[in-house]
């Protein structure tokens, strides 16, 4: 996993979103986040920077400091909520969706209109915290990766 430069954020590899909307998550943050563990996770919009999604899963969030999204929002926290149906919260967007055993998520037109990426685009997986990483679709950090003299694995 690529350390862009000294002291930055780490970086899982690329994703590129199929043309059925199919995106392979990168296997060493599946497995760092065991996120596959409970066949589903829960994806929320990332930064004003970085746009794209955050991905974590609910042994992650819910006892975390922001787990409260799940408190109350129990359609959520069940999966009662339409899959891939985002709802508000403080700022940011959530929804749930499955997650095969090999990390695979399917994202459907209109989840991908909702968080502004495209079939073919190449998200940059990025460690975010010890509760969620990121999918990067836009900004600095994907500018430096574009030109990072190093290798960053394609998935």
């Amino acid at each position: 996993m690529p350390q862009m430069h000294k002291g930055g954020k780490y970086i899982f590899g690329r994703s590129v979103i199929g043309e059925d909307g199919a995106v392979r998550l990168p296997p060493q943050a599946v497995s760092e986040y065991q996120m596959a563990a409970e066949g589903k996770v829960y994806l929320f919009t990332g930064s004003r920077s970085t746009g794209g999604f955050c991905v974590t899963r609910k042994g992650l969030l819910a006892p975390s400091k922001i787990g409260r999204i799940l408190a109350e929002n129990p359609d959520l926290l069940g999966y009662t909520l339409e899959r891939g149906a985002f709802i508000p919260y403080k700022g940011r967007f959530y929804c749930w969706t499955d997650i095969s055993a090999d990390g695979r998520i399917l994202l459907s037109q209109e989840r991908m209109d909702f968080l502004k990426v495209s079939p073919g685009d190449a998200l940059l997986s990025i460690r975010s915290s010890d509760i969620a990483f990121t999918m990067g679709a836009k900004g600095p950090l994907l500018e430096k990766a574009r030109n990072y003299g190093g290798e960053i694995p394609l998935f």
